[in-house]
Order: C-alpha cells, then structure tokens, then sequence
C-alpha cells in the first residue's frame, strides 16, 4: 500500500518531468525554421453537470474531443465507484 509521502514525492516528480517537457518543447519550437506557418486546429469539451458543452474549430477535432471526454468519464466512474466515498 502507498503512504501518503510517496504519493507526494510521485506528484512532484511528474509536475517536474511535465514542466521539463514543456521547456524542451519550447525551445524546439524556437529552434525550429520560424518563417513556416502551420494550421492550429483546437476542440474541447467543457461538462457542466450532466450537460455537456463541445467546440472545435472543426468536425474532427470536436469529434476527437467527445471521444477523449467519454473516455474520461468511463475512466473517472470506474476510480470513483471503486474507490470513492460509500
């Protein structure tokens, strides 16, 4: 079983290697040839409730973003129901 220390020392540890990645990914960006311009497409789901609100600058990414955000709440329901309040 883990201790409560360990669980501490983990989130550290992986809000360290994510910062790390977003300062190496940064720098390949600016390292990169800066005169290219690409397209940016973005979507994203925000549940308010049981209701939920999907945007997307196009049909693929708010496709993607449903399927990412049911994952997510098949995913959150399987650790609540086992591990959550009873």
């Amino acid at each position: 079983m883990l201790n409560s220390n360990t669980l501490i020392l983990t989130g550290i540890v992986v809000l360290l290697i994510g910062m790390i990645l977003i300062f190496i990914g940064t720098a390949l960006q600016i390292t990169s040839k800066s005169g290219e311009t690409g397209e940016v497409k973005t979507g994203g789901v925000i549940m308010i409730g049981p209701i939920p609100i999907i945007f997307g600058t196009d049909k693929g990414m708010a496709t993607t973003a449903v399927i990412l955000a049911i994952i997510l709440m098949v995913v959150s329901y399987i650790l609540f129901s086992r591990w959550g309040l009873r």
